[in-house]
């Protein structure tokens, strides 16, 4: 489905499962703020030639408007942007920096909760042939080591201010445990704050983003650098600092779709 007519100077692009898991690429002007007149274009899959080919009967007039074009990192949708608005301006898109990031800090606690599941399948059997029955230490919220590293994954993706009276009892004690968890945590916590100061200049958010990038190093954390290095080359279309207001207004329009 194309709509010429929403076409704005400014635009997004993403890919969306919108039924049984089936991906389609989605356009809209995010002038319209997720309203009437949003939608640009709904086309079925994310191959770079038939997005493209379907994208390109919109007229040359209307495509050379496009100024910017807000995207992710995948190269599919850098070609999809090149190809049919050669004259806008590629941005990435913070939300897909801010959740590689997370899914860094994440990985680290998933490897800790397998580590802790097989020691206590360890212990479990340790205790079976020793003819005792096992019973797992808890910590004062109740749960076993296994238990807080599977129930700290939603506190995780919240700010501290965020979290509630239970989460915040848990926090502490994952990251007694888990010092390393603590520092992915902060670490994540100090990409947000970056890309949510929306009262600092370009120059001045890409300086506090080069003392992120040295305490990431500093960090030894490989999935960390993985993500820095992938803004670093993707920094040239530069990072745009997007309201969750935006971003949200987005996600309400095509949930209605």
């Amino acid at each position: 489905m194309l709509f010429p007519e929403n076409i704005g100077k400014q635009l997004s692009i993403d890919e969306v499962a919108l039924s049984k898991g089936e991906l389609y690429t989605i356009v809209t002007n995010k002038k319209a703020k997720g309203k009437a007149g949003s939608i640009v274009a709904i086309i079925a899959g994310t191959k770079a030639e038939d997005v493209s080919g379907k994208l390109l009967k919109i007229p040359n007039s209307k495509r050379n408007k496009v100024k910017e074009i807000t995207l992710d990192m995948a190269n599919t949708m850098k070609l999809i942007a090149k190809t049919c608005f050669p004259k806008a301006t590629q941005v990435t898109d913070r939300f897909h920096v801010q959740k590689l990031a997370l899914d860094a800090l994440q990985d680290i606690r998933i490897k800790h909760r397998w580590e802790a599941i097989d020691q206590e399948n360890n212990d479990i059997k340790d205790a079976k042939n020793n003819n005792n029955t096992y019973t797992p230490i808890t910590f004062s919220n109740g749960d076993t080591l296994k238990q807080l590293l599977a129930r700290s994954r939603y506190l995780l993706y919240k700010t501290q201010a965020n979290w509630t009276t239970k989460q915040k009892i848990r926090a502490q004690i994952l990251f007694e445990q888990f010092p390393d968890i603590r520092k992915a945590y902060v670490i994540c916590q100090k990409l947000r704050t970056i890309f949510n100061n929306r009262l600092i200049t370009k120059a001045v958010a890409y300086t506090k983003l080069a003392k992120w990038f040295k305490e990431v190093e500093d960090s030894g954390f490989k999935a960390f650098n993985i993500v820095a290095n992938s803004i670093s080359l993707n920094s040239n279309p530069s990072l745009i600092i997007l309201t969750t207001e935006v971003q949200m207004q987005q996600q309400n329009l095509l949930m209605r779709k």
